[in-house]
């Protein structure tokens, strides 16, 4: 369900720490990404490839319903989000491959995601799936806005004031972990009623499925 801490304050804040991201980087970061490629084909491969099919073989270990099962192999065939960025700059990773990655896996998905979670859905939910399910092209527009648009910005306020970027580095962190904070106690209460029944239903396989995630797809450090 739509509500304002996802759909107006949630993109607004994530707008600002993409900007407070852009602060921290400059163009040879990006350009020592492309000289090499093979950290962004790795990551590729992982996340396009090797983590649905991980998802898949948790759903079926773990004997979720059909409809936990879907909604796991949903987030798995999902591109990384925004605040896979954030959590690379407030734990030291490398930035510019996270925001890159960011960018480009956003257009294989526009394929890879409606293909993997009919396929689910046709498993798990056969009379569901014969319907299909299509990705609204405006919603891959709007990814590449929140993460670029900022960060570009963000990139150009360095490059006139250094000095002012490095200054913003600790607030914006601090921004970072308040946001996170507010999100989290924003769906924890939101879905208070059922948060118990998920938690025991479905809550072993996210978690195994977020260590699988953490071991496939960690972002290297700034120098690796």
């Amino acid at each position: 369900m739509d509500t304002p801490l996802t759909t107006v304050f949630l993109p607004l804040a994530l707008a600002v720490i993409m900007f407070g991201l852009g602060l921290s980087l400059t163009v040879d970061d990006f350009r020592r990404v492309r000289r090499h490629p093979r950290a962004v084909v790795v990551a590729m491969v992982c996340q396009l490839l090797l983590l649905p099919v991980v998802c898949l073989g948790l759903v079926v270990a773990f004997g979720l319903s059909p409809v936990l099962a879907v909604g796991m192999m949903l987030p798995a065939a999902s591109p990384g989000g925004t605040t896979a960025n954030l959590f690379s700059h407030l734990f030291g990773g490398d930035v510019a491959l996270n925001v890159t990655l960011t960018a480009v896996n956003a257009v294989p998905a526009i394929v890879t995601l409606p293909v993997i979670t009919n396929l689910a859905l046709r498993h798990f939910e056969p009379d569901i799936g014969q319907d299909g399910l299509g990705l609204q092209f405006g919603k891959v527009l709007q990814v590449f806005a929140l993460v670029l648009v900022p960060v570009v910005i963000g990139m150009a306020v360095r490059r006139r004031s250094e000095v002012f970027a490095r200054r913003m580095d600790r607030p914006v962190r601090l921004l970072s972990v308040v946001v996170l904070v507010a999100v989290i106690l924003g769906a924890l209460v939101a879905e208070r009623d059922d948060i118990v029944g998920c938690l025991v239903d479905v809550g072993p396989a996210a978690l195994a499925f977020c260590v699988a995630s953490l071991a496939l797809s960690g972002t290297p450090r700034r120098g690796c």
